[in-house]
This record gives C-alpha cells, structure tokens and sequence, in this order.
C-alpha cells in the first residue's frame, strides 16, 4: 500500500515538473523569441514523456488536456480565452491524447516485458541455486553415511584408530554441512526481504581479528597475509554478514586455488569506499566459471581428489547477496601475475569522508 502511495506521488511530481518546464519553455518562445509555432510540438514532447516515465495511462491523458488547455488559453490568439469549436484546439487534443495512449501502451508493454525477464532470470538462478545446494549436500551426506555405516557394520573389526579417523571425518563433513546451511539460510532470509540489513559503525581492526581468529580456527596451517590502512576506518555494516562474506571468499580460495602459496587480505580507501581485496596465487579461475561465478551454480561437477575441495557455488552467490543488500559491489578476477582476486566495495562512514 505505501508503495502504490509512493509510486504515485512520483508519478503527480513527474507530471507537475514537465508540465512547469513545458509551460516554462513556452514562455521564452513566445515571449522573448516571438516563435508561436514550436509551441505545440514542446507540448506534445511533454506529453510523451509523462507517458514513457509514470504508470499506466492516465497520467499522459490529464498532460495531454493540460497541455491543449495551456496551449490554447495562453499561447493562442486572442488570450486568455477559451474557444473548443477552433478545428485547431480539436486536431492538437485528438494528436496528443493519440500520442498519450500509443506512449502508455508500449511503455506498459516494456515494463511487462522487462518484468517477465526478470522473473525468467529470477527462476533459472533459483535453478542454479537448486543445482548447486544439491551437489553440495550430496558429497558431504555421502562421506557421513559411508562412514556411519562402515563404522556400524565393522566395529569389532575396526582398530581405535581406524575408528577415530572416520569419526573425525564424519566431524568434518556435519562442519560443512553447517557451513553450507548457514549460508543458504542467509541468502534465502536477504533475497526474500525477511532480514532488513542495520548498519552501525565497525572498526576495520576489530573485524580483521574477528575474521582471521575465526578463519585460523578452520585453517590452522594456512597463513593470511594481512594489510590495512594505518588510520583509523569506521565503516558501516552488518559485521556478522560482513564476516561471512570475508570468510566464505577465504575458504574458496583455500578449496579451489590449486598451487596456492600465498593468501592476502587488503582493505584500502579510495574517496568514499573501502575496498576489501582478497587475493591468491593459485590456479586462477575458468573464464567459463569467472563469468558467472556469483549465480550460485558451477558447471563444473567433477569431484576433486581431496574431498575438501567441493563447489562453491552458494558460499560465493551468499556474498554477492549480501554486498548487494549493503549497497556494494563485488567482482572477481584472474590476476595477471596468476590467482585470483575477489574484490568488494562498501561505503565509509561519513566521518572518514
């Protein structure tokens, strides 16, 4: 309801601006440049455009009887006076109330049309979303199976050892399920407009620690090269969501990177931003996969050796949702020299501006 309200305030300020600058223009033609017969055609332009800018029909038929009105009452010999029969005032109404309607109906279809796409492109993520969080589940509820059921029918045949080494896998693989939950769980909350992104002011330092504790906790043997400014940054955020992000990127390169020797996290200011950069010197990325690396789905559905390599697919489309419901941006890219680069943008707070 308040945004039918709102879209059609928009829609009466649209129709009052062009009609003042259409009055406007008008004005300054048949006043200071005495040219009458250009009058019309400015009217007929702001016709069209209330029709292509506001909603439906209406608001481009009430420009339309304005714009006749304000011709032939104020622009039109004698002034000041009506006069209905003139053929002229018949044939300007019948062209712009035409040109309204035409303007409305195919600006009504193309936002059909931009809709129905939308809504296209909505379902095959959900696809791809649906794809990826299959695979994903798949393998890791596999491994637990297996190893349950190895565990059950085996026992007495199992050494301690043996024993203690599947249970730790099973361990890991319930981690990653949790893992993946928690961030299907977020997509789904932030997509569906359930959660409303607050913001307040988190020191870059104090995310840094709580990112890299965290991350060492899960990689203890990987090392993180960290760099940040040496002011004092406050940027605004959801530092759970924010976390999240950071960390997701983090643990794909850890999984994907083949080769990786170096990991860094980069965080610099340019004019409003804060610019998070997360790079390796790995494998780098398909161009294949780079281009749609955020969908959540990776055509790739081959099973590494190393079972902790799985696809990334939703960690990534999680972190491309929630810079998105901060107002950031984010992009990927191969590094010239060889890796990967993850970069995403938030804006500052107005302090440090």
């Amino acid at each position: 309801m308040k945004k039918t309200a709102k879209q059609r305030l928009k829609n009466i300020i649209i129709v009052g601006l062009i009609l003042l600058a259409a009055l406007g223009i008008s004005f300054v033609l048949q006043y200071y440049f005495t040219e009458h017969r250009h009058i019309s055609t400015v009217f007929v332009f702001a016709v069209f455009l209330v029709s292509f800018l506001t909603d439906g029909y209406v608001y481009g038929i009430i420009t339309a009887f304005f714009g006749v009105l304000a011709m032939h009452y104020m622009f039109t010999f004698p002034y000041f006076t009506f006069n209905f029969s003139a053929p002229e005032t018949i044939v300007s109404a019948a062209v712009m109330i035409a040109i309204a309607l035409l303007t409305s109906t195919l600006t009504v279809k193309l936002k059909k049309w931009e809709a129905l796409k939308a809504e296209g492109e909505k379902e095959r993520m959900r696809a791809n979303l649906l794809r990826a969080i299959s695979h994903d589940l798949r393998t890791p509820l596999t491994t637990i199976y297996g190893a349950s059921s190895a565990i059950i029918e085996n026992y007495e045949s199992f050494s301690e050892e043996q024993k203690l080494k599947l249970v730790q896998g099973i361990k890991e693989d319930s981690q990653w399920l949790i893992h993946i939950v928690e961030n299907l769980l977020s997509i789904t909350k932030i997509d569906g407009g359930k959660v409303k992104i607050i913001k307040t002011p988190c020191m870059l330092e104090e995310l840094a620690d709580s990112v890299i504790v965290k991350f060492k906790k899960r990689y203890p043997e990987q090392k993180i090269e960290l760099s940040l400014p040496e002011e004092f940054v406050l940027i605004p955020m959801d530092a759970v969501l924010i976390e999240q992000v950071i960390l997701n990127i983090l643990e794909n390169a850890v999984q994907h990177a083949n080769g990786m020797t170096k990991l860094s996290l980069s965080v610099y200011t340019e004019r409003d931003k804060a610019i998070f950069e997360i790079s390796d010197n790995g494998c780098g990325i398909e161009k294949e996969r780079l281009e749609k690396i955020f969908s959540g789905y990776n055509d790739k559905t081959e099973e590494n050796g190393d079972s902790k390599k799985r696809n990334a697919g939703i960690g990534l489309s999680v972190c491309a949702t929630i810079i998105r419901a901060h107002g950031g941006t984010i992009t990927a890219e191969n590094a010239k020299e060889g890796g990967a680069v993850f970069r995403f943008a938030l804006d500052l707070e107005k302090d440090n501006e």
